[in-house]
């Protein structure tokens, strides 16, 4: 099953988010690349903690409000701009393909929001 697919069975209304992806840092700030609608997502507004990369390698925990399943296909990086339904503007945290291994579920990504 893809994710179109899986959608269609079972996410009566998808949402759609703008997404700017992270494209590093420079003297004036980040720079971000410009704004794509990623269609066919499945929004979770639930806190949890999340473990994030930092500059050392002991990593560091921060409190993710709002996860995002995305399309196999999405392109926002960790430290990418997202644009919520609501309007909401907010950066992502972690970012973890999910890979079905033969189980129903389809391959997307699940996107950790501050």
């Amino acid at each position: 099953m893809d994710w179109a697919a899986f959608l269609a069975e079972n996410i009566p209304e998808p949402h759609t988010i703008t997404g700017e992806a992270y494209e590093g840092s420079g003297a004036y700030g980040d720079t971000y690349a410009a704004p794509v609608d990623v269609e066919g997502c499945v929004i979770e507004h639930t806190r949890r903690r999340v473990q994030v990369q930092t500059q050392d390698a002991a990593g560091g925990v921060v409190i993710s409000s709002t996860t995002v399943y995305a399309p196999p296909a999405t392109v926002l990086p960790v430290g990418s701009r997202v644009t919520l339904p609501t309007g909401a503007v907010t950066k992502v945290l972690a970012a973890s393909y999910q890979d079905p291994h033969g189980h129903p579920l389809p391959a997307h990504w699940e996107l950790a929001l501050e």
